[in-house]
């Protein structure tokens, strides 16, 4: 009977619940997924820099959060130039002291200030958004090529100075651009040798850009 008892409690039983595993609270992990999506954050420096946020005493979270949404609210390209501004022209366009004869053409908004630190640049710049790269699907026409052509006929440049990346993509951009200006009759020139192979100013030293800078040569339609 015991045995009988035993048999018929152990059939009616139930396995225990199983226990819920313990987890950061869901507003913790939606910050560590936002920050998770941002270049060069990684899953572990995303769980690191949340914490922070909410642990340290010197956080200061309310001031990060509102410098965000200031400057995806209030940053954006200029008109002019695309480089970062909150007026519709930037600090470097709406300067009467720039020389307005010489124009810079750079692959993204990030390679202006590389040229800028170097102090040996006093023109104006143009920049592209990328450069031409058939792999990437990005043709002439994803580009800011249009607007440049136009302020070249507008501004009437006695230079323009094509600041672009020493790759295959930056060679192939520089080419396409030098035939169209060498048709519209501006002195178009490049660069000297020196920036790293395959890497954008943002890669290269100050005193690297400005030995590129004070040696440029140009480009004649013979050339390309």
């Amino acid at each position: 009977m015991r045995a009988l008892a035993f048999a018929s409690e152990l059939l009616g039983s139930r396995p225990p619940p199983r226990m819920k595993r313990a987890d950061y609270p869901t507003a913790l992990r939606t910050v560590i997924g936002e920050l998770k999506r941002l270049p060069g954050i990684g899953p572990r420096s995303a769980e690191r820099i949340a914490l922070w946020l909410v642990q340290s005493r010197d956080a200061r979270a309310d001031a990060v959060a509102r410098a965000i949404s200031e400057v995806t609210t209030q940053v954006h390209p200029c008109e002019r130039c695309g480089f970062f501004s909150t007026e519709p022209l930037c600090d470097i366009c709406a300067d009467p002291s720039r020389d307005p004869s010489v124009l810079c053409v750079v692959e993204q908004p990030t390679d202006v200030l590389p040229l800028e630190r170097t102090g040996g640049f006093r023109g104006r710049y143009h920049t592209l958004g990328g450069r031409i790269s058939p792999l990437d699907h990005v043709g002439p026409d994803d580009l800011r090529i249009g607007s440049l052509i136009e302020r070249t006929r507008e501004e009437k440049f006695s230079e323009v100075i094509l600041a672009l990346g020493a790759d295959v993509e930056g060679e192939a951009t520089a080419n396409y651009l030098a035939e169209i200006l060498n048709a519209m009759h501006v002195t178009v020139t490049r660069l000297a040798q020196g920036l790293p192979a395959g890497a954008g100013l943002d890669h290269a030293d100050e005193l690297t850009i400005q030995r590129a800078l004070s040696g440029r040569t140009r480009i004649a339609p013979h050339s390309l």
